[in-house]
């Protein structure tokens, strides 16, 4: 498992200092759903393929929810198994829009192997056929995991990865963890290169080349 090795970088725009946990953005981990991914449940959960979606995706704010509902209302019903079921139930879980509803012992918007128009996230899968970036269509946790960013009130902010505790009391009894370990440090390039977009996205332009450029030194 990589090392935590924080370094300081700090941005040329607007000044924030980040601290950013270069041995696991050095590392080689890379998102392994559908490769040996157990999932997020207390027993392994492979051959279910939730991967992090055996739960509802919690929502930023009333504007997310309202930028997931647009997407969802745009997403074609071949790339979309629960879109009649969504029709008729809706896409949260309750009226506070706070968490996308679950179906069967995931999101919504989760594919199950078996579905032809292809498993995995919808949303990701329609903004490819459109060709778009799927961190501009989903919820934000979604695309931000493994990644954590925290920011502070003086100009300070911390990039870290995800680990159990990020998840509560349910983290404790996770059969697997797969920012732990060995099993996803499989990439053929630095985790900063394989999450580029993502880096970019949490950090801005300027710090993303920076950190990218020094876990390649």
């Amino acid at each position: 498992m990589a090392g935590q090795d924080f370094e300081e970088f700090v941005d040329p725009v607007d000044g924030t200092r980040w601290t950013v946990d270069i041995g696991f953005l050095g590392s080689r981990w890379k998102c392994i759903w559908g490769q040996g991914c157990e999932g997020i449940l207390d027993e392994p959960s492979e051959a279910l393929g939730h991967g992090c979606c055996s739960v509802g995706t919690e929502l930023l704010d009333e504007d997310e929810a309202m930028a997931v509902s647009a997407h969802a209302a745009l997403l074609d019903p071949d790339l979309f198994q629960f879109s009649a079921w969504a029709g008729e139930n809706g896409i949260f879980e309750d009226s506070r829009r706070a968490r996308t509803i679950t179906v069967d012992g995931a999101c919504v918007f989760l594919n199950r192997p078996e579905f032809p128009g292809g498993s995995g996230c919808a949303l990701h899968l329609q903004a490819l056929r459109d060709g778009e970036r799927p961190i501009d269509v989903k919820p934000s946790v979604c695309w931000q995991l493994p990644l954590i960013s925290e920011h502070g009130s003086d100009g300070t902010a911390r990039l870290r990865r995800w680990g159990r505790d990020d998840r509560g009391p349910d983290g404790a009894t996770m059969a697997w963890c797969c920012t732990e370990g060995d099993n996803a440090q499989v990439g053929e390039q630095t985790t900063a290169d394989e999450l580029a977009d993502e880096l970019q996205a949490l950090v801005g332009p300027e710090v993303a080349v920076a950190i990218r450029d020094h876990v390649r030194d």
